[in-house]
């Protein structure tokens, strides 16, 4: 590093220190293939030193499986000699933890490169990276928004060790309506929702909207737009950490399981896109105010749509992810699209032609904002550039109209990627050979476990 980048790095942490002298201990975080936050806890004299030689961390990071087990398989772990690689501070990113009972602790995200410099090809945020260099090359910057969908939970399980709603800390009760924009439950929560805008603030993560979602204790927080889609993607990851810090302080748990409860609504990552040109134009406004008039928008629709069904792997990454598409429940089943329509997975909201969008609905909660976000643009990417143009908008419900064909099934969905010629070019076929063997490999766990309804159906049935 130069001298200046040097003085630069010393400032930022002298800086930060000085604006901050209860803090003793910074944490140094790095998203996993399944968006788990790994990482280490330094104290802060060390800081100044992280910002100008980085931290090292093995590569076999990206070889976890959900449960914190290397998946030897990926060819990260012992068998290249589970070797280190140097991990790199975000910009933009140091910040205090605010909703821990002591204000000691700061948190800084980083990235991993190889010794060289270099992007490592495992890391989630190197491979939207270099996606978003595509749109650049093109004259071209998305502009994209998240919308988390999540549940608070009670700590404490039910008389069948089953998971419950948290009472309420006005009314001492447990929600057992929908309440879809409840402002009552907004309300009875409203200590819990103070404390997450008021930590947001505190760490410059662009919070939005809270409202309460479907299901008893479920709730959406919204990210505001932005044109810096990587930070995007780190607001999310560092938004799912204060969600769930915030609620353990208030005696929750909050989870992002896509499917906590059978019969309830899902919990899903839903991202909106538009492109603006080097002139700041939507591209996707184009032709006036009939958003069927759009090229880029349609072709754009129509790559989406085309991958979809390759993608699946990635928007759905684990075994509970699956267990979220059922019909009825507004969630994708098929690849659809339509104007207005909350029934279909690709939809076009209403608003003014300056704001038209694309907002992707088929992502769970669970999944890593990083491959999401590369999934996604991949898939526009791709419709631009071959000009693929989408069916007919769907007017009305799509579940009565279009039969499912998205794959509910684990194995199949990593079929298709691995097969997939288009997301193996854009995300690279080394990576996806090291998230197939991570993800077959937590498969083949799963296999192995029986589940308490099986004996219930079939101990002494068959």
């Amino acid at each position: 590093m130069s001298s200046a980048n040097n003085t630069d790095a010393q400032n930022v942490a002298s800086d930060f220190l000085d604006r901050h002298p209860e803090i003793t201990s910074i944490d140094l975080l790095i998203s996993d293939l399944n968006g788990v936050i790994r990482g280490k806890r330094i104290p802060c004299e060390n800081l100044a030193k992280v910002f100008e030689k980085g931290i090292y961390m093995p590569a076999s990071v990206f070889a976890l499986d959900i449960n914190g087990n290397t998946v030897e398989e990926t060819g990260l772990g012992l068998s290249s000699g589970d070797g280190d690689r140097v991990c790199r501070a975000i910009p933009g990113t140091l910040n205090p933890v605010t909703w821990m009972d002591s204000n000691q602790y700061g948190q800084l995200l980083m990235t991993m490169e190889e010794m060289d410099g270099s992007p490592f090809f495992a890391d989630p945020r190197q491979i939207l990276r270099r996606i978003l260099e595509q749109f650049s090359d093109r004259g071209l910057t998305p502009v994209v928004a998240l919308e988390l969908e999540f549940y608070l939970v009670d700590r404490l399980r039910d008389e069948g060790n089953l998971i419950q709603p948290p009472q309420s800390p006005s009314s001492g009760e447990r929600a057992t309506q929908s309440q879809l924009y409840s402002m009552l439950e907004l309300d009875e929560y409203a200590e819990f929702i103070n404390d997450l805008q008021c930590a947001a603030q505190a760490q410059g993560l662009p919070l939005d909207t809270v409202l309460k979602e479907c299901a008893p204790g479920q709730f959406e927080a919204n990210l505001i737009h932005t044109d810096d889609a990587l930070s995007a993607c780190d607001h999310s990851v560092l938004l799912k950490r204060l969600i769930k810090g915030v609620a353990l302080k208030h005696g929750f748990e909050a989870t992002f399981m896509a499917k906590p409860y059978g019969l309830e609504a899902g919990s899903g990552t839903h991202v909106h896109v538009s492109l603006i040109d080097s002139n700041g134009h939507n591209i996707f406004a184009e032709n006036g105010d009939d958003p069927l008039e759009s090229a880029p928008l349609q072709y754009a629709v129509g790559g989406l749509l085309e991958l979809m069904p390759d993608s699946m792997a990635l928007l759905a990454p684990n075994l509970n992810s699956f267990r979220r598409f059922q019909e009825g429940l507004y969630v994708p089943m098929a690849p659809t699209w339509g104007y207005d329509n909350r029934s279909v997975a690709i939809r076009v909201p209403a608003g003014p032609k300056e704001a038209r969008r694309i907002e992707h609905r088929v992502a769970g909660a669970d999944v890593n904002p990083y491959l999401l976000l590369a999934t996604v643009l991949s898939s526009i990417h791709h419709g631009l550039t071959q000009q693929i143009a989408p069916a007919e908008p769907i007017i009305g419900n799509a579940y009565e109209q279009i039969a499912p064909q998205l794959t509910n099934s684990w194995a199949h969905a990593l079929h298709l990627l691995g097969n997939s010629h288009v997301l193996g070019e854009q995300l690279g076929e080394d990576f996806i050979e090291v998230f197939i063997a991570n993800r077959q490999a937590e498969r083949a766990e799963t296999m192995r476990e029986v589940s308490a309804m099986e004996y219930d159906w079939y101990l002494r049935h068959v």
